[in-house]
């Protein structure tokens, strides 16, 4: 229905004009999702092979808090 009514309409030609744009789109968001999963697993790894040593977590909450409360000062 919602095809016919877009021909029907004039925005499209044909059924096969509609269903050509939403494989394009369809594609198009697929390749961004590829490009967006290929940014992330690209920043992963430059965390994994990050020479500096690992923060206990204990500590790096620490560091948060103690950031945070010298924010709220500053402020």
């Amino acid at each position: 229905v919602l095809i016919k009514d877009q021909v029907a309409a004039g925005r499209y030609a044909s059924t096969s004009e509609v269903l050509r744009e939403a494989m394009r789109t369809w594609m198009r968001q697929e390749e961004e999702h590829g490009e967006r999963m290929k940014a992330i697993k690209a920043r992963i790894a430059t965390s994994l092979d990050d020479p500096r040593p690992s923060v206990p977590i204990d500590e790096a909450f620490t560091r948060i808090r103690a950031s945070i409360s010298k924010n709220q000062t500053v402020s």
